[in-house]
């Protein structure tokens, strides 16, 4: 396998525990990386009323400051671009936050939920 491969393999993994985690918490996942040209949500959600754009983040190791690190401010800056190309889709725009899960191994019993990591 290569590394490209492994990378791959632990994403989808990373996404498949954090849907999980997300329902087992009430929300209704509606989508898995959504794609447009000028970025990728990796998850979409329901949450109540709202809609919520989610970022998954798998690290194994910190020396590069952590999952919640890697999410810079042309990454937030992307997903809000891709989030306004969902939203256009829809008759009407609900309220909507963009959260992240943060996991630092494969491992359900560390992850960590972050609300609203982009300020509007």
């Amino acid at each position: 396998m290569t590394v490209a491969t492994a990378r791959a393999t632990a994403g989808a993994h990373a996404e498949a525990l954090a849907a999980a985690y997300l329902e087992a918490r009430g929300l209704a996942i509606l989508e898995r990386n959504w794609r447009r040209r000028c970025g990728e949500l990796d998850l979409v959600a329901r949450d109540g009323d709202s809609l919520v754009f989610v970022e998954v983040r798998l690290r194994r190791s910190g020396d590069f400051g952590g999952a919640a690190a890697s999410i810079t401010a042309a990454k937030r800056s992307r997903m809000v671009a891709a989030a306004g190309f969902y939203l256009a889709r829809l008759q009407r725009t609900p309220p909507c936050r963009f959260d992240a899960v943060l996991l630092d191994a494969l491992d359900p019993a560390r992850i960590e939920w972050l609300r609203n990591i982009v300020e509007s």
